[in-house]
């Protein structure tokens, strides 16, 4: 099953795909953002060109699990695709997925491209993560 992953971000959402055959991800090119409002352009090549049976959205929470001003925006933007696309959406928690991109990152990539990548691998984490949770799941 292929499935789309978001980094739920203002001004830019970060992307990637996987599958569940490898429960891999990889990372694909963010798309730009006005007020959380995504680029629907860019928005609509990705759908098209991947056809996706699933997306998983990053959902913002402190560290403590209560929602702060991202996580309704994040909810909206679920909502937004859900209905938009007619596609099964499912928001899951993010906490530390940010951190963990920026130190794989900092092993991978000069500066300059980190900032340009940040987003992406979080979405590639964020489903990787869901993957790993799913696959417990089923066979418990």
């Amino acid at each position: 099953m292929i499935t789309l992953a978001f980094d739920f971000g203002t001004k830019k959402i970060g992307v990637a795909i996987g599958q569940t055959i490898t429960n891999t991800a990889t990372i694909l090119n963010p798309i730009q953002a006005k007020n959380g409002v995504p680029e629907q352009k860019s928005l609509n090549k990705i759908f098209k060109e991947w056809n996706p049976k699933c997306v998983i959205v990053g959902l913002p929470l402190n560290l403590n699990g209560k929602k702060q001003k991202i996580t309704y925006k994040t909810i909206k933007f679920a909502q937004y695709i859900r209905k938009m696309f007619s596609i099964n959406t499912e928001l899951y928690d993010e906490r530390f997925t940010t951190v963990e991109a920026k130190l794989q990152l900092i092993h991978k990539y000069k500066k300059k491209k980190l900032i340009k990548k940040i987003d992406s691998l979080s979405a590639v984490i964020i489903l990787e993560s869901w993957f790993h949770k799913r696959s417990i799941a089923k066979n418990k």
